[in-house]
């Protein structure tokens, strides 16, 4: 189904090297806000870019996929030290390809990790890569994000990772 993520995890730093064995992937495509920081912050949350550098020790490429314009997208992906895509138009599949083209990696490779299911879970499946959803970090104030999450609610996970013994 288009609006349902392969596994859902609790934080994205609770991917690790180990699940994306399982999952057949080498590499990650990354959504920012609510997944690696709470809405139009400027600095990764706790945790994240110690989770960045253990990834890349463990040869997993990463590429940062965002809606957002190059003045937010830029200096996060500087100081992180990854590439990016930004303007990506998720649900649209133009940012994921164009990330997996930087990345070098087929579509077989990758998997797209977000918050949101009506861009990034979407997205991910109608480019036909799985998608890690991740709850997010915070629940944004405007009204239409408040819709847009009410709106999710039949779509969101029952289930974390840890729960999904077929995985473990």
């Amino acid at each position: 189904m288009l609006f349902r993520a392969k596994i859902a995890l609790r934080s994205v730093c609770d991917i690790t090297p180990q699940l994306l064995e399982k999952l057949g992937v080498c590499g990650l495509l990354l959504d920012i806000d609510n997944t690696l920081t709470t809405h139009d912050n400027p600095v990764p949350a706790a945790g994240v870019e110690a989770w960045v550098a253990g990834m890349q020790a463990a040869g997993i490429s990463l590429c940062l996929v965002s809606n957002n314009h190059p003045p937010r997208v830029e200096p996060f992906a500087k100081r992180l030290g990854l590439d990016f895509v930004c303007e990506g138009k998720k649900p649209l599949t133009k940012g994921y390809r164009e990330a997996v083209q930087k990345m070098g990696l087929s579509r077989k490779e990758v998997a797209a990790v977000g918050d949101q299911i009506f861009t990034d879970v979407l997205g991910a499946n109608l480019f036909g890569v799985p998608c890690i959803f991740v709850f997010p970090m915070e629940m944004e104030k405007t009204r239409f994000f408040r819709f847009k999450r009410r709106m999710e609610i039949p779509f969101l996970p029952k289930k974390i990772y840890e729960e999904n013994k077929e995985l473990n």
